[in-house]
């Protein structure tokens, strides 16, 4: 005598999920194969690209260090000072801004979206977008590399601060406004001591990516190491283009380093 099993099987995922997934595994495939289609590699070039990264090593080898006191140290110091100074410039602005953005601070949509657009608009223009339009207009050298990175990190800082100050307590700010505190209080007194590690976190994190991103920005004539490197480059001087990525190299291990030590003594 025969009987059937009715006791009901788990299942993971229901049959339209596992229809989504399906789907969303398949648009990425096809996705990767039109980018791949797309791209047009040259097979000849990836062939011999092993050769030809050997080569240049050979002929970078060995770097030539008589070449760093001349000049790579000066446009390296040069990297730094644009670094810093738009990081500066950056959480400058983007402290009021960031503020704006946050719906606990001003509860006025209007100013929140406004904000909210100011911040996209800064993160989604690269780096070195920002450096050609602002050697456009200021004329090549640092002051168009520091503007640049300014523009570019605003965005980063002031979304990371707005999402800081939205996730305060509102225990400390309550019991402020209880008492009759006024609204520069209550931000100083209520949020900062809240927000102020992440506050920090978020200046120096971006301050490290400005170092490894300033030294690029010289490829467009704002300033800083990378303006040396396209020198080199388009000399062909493979010696001296080894020297500089040996220096930035070391600089941005260095900048990790102190990033990593003033977060211990801070946060």
């Amino acid at each position: 005598m025969s009987h059937t099993n009715d006791a009901p099987r788990w299942q993971r995922f229901t049959r339209a999920q596992r229809l989504a997934r399906f789907a969303v595994y398949l648009a990425m495939v096809m996705a990767v194969v039109w980018s791949v289609q797309n791209v047009r590699v040259i097979p000849e070039f990836l062939y011999d690209a092993h050769t030809q990264m050997a080569d240049l090593l050979r002929r970078m080898w060995p770097p030539d260090m008589a070449y760093y006191p001349a000049t790579v140290h000066g446009a390296l110091i040069e990297t730094l000072h644009i670094a810093t100074l738009g990081t500066i410039l950056a959480v400058s602005m983007a402290v009021p801004i960031g503020l704006m953005a946050a719906n606990n601070i001003v509860p006025i949509r209007i100013v929140n979206e406004f904000a909210k657009l100011i911040l996209v608009a800064s993160r989604s223009v690269n780096s070195l977008v920002w450096a050609l339009l602002f050697v456009a207009i200021f004329g090549p050298g640092a002051l168009a590399g520091t503007i640049a990175i300014a523009f570019r990190s605003i965005g980063f800082v002031g979304k990371l601060l707005a999402e800081a100050v939205e996730e305060a307590s509102t225990g400390p700010v309550e019991a402020l406004r209880a008492v009759g505190a006024p609204w520069p209080a209550l931000l100083l007194k209520g949020y900062w001591p809240q927000v102020q590690p992440a506050f920090w976190s978020i200046a120096l994190f971006r301050w490290d990516i400005n170092v490894r991103e300033s030294a690029v920005l010289g490829l467009v004539g704002a300033g800083g190491i990378g303006l040396v490197l396209d020198s080199a480059m388009n000399f062909f001087q493979w010696t001296r283009v080894a020297t500089i990525l040996i220096a930035i190299f070391i600089v941005v291990i260095l900048a990790e380093i102190v990033v990593t030590q003033i977060r211990k003594r801070l946060i």
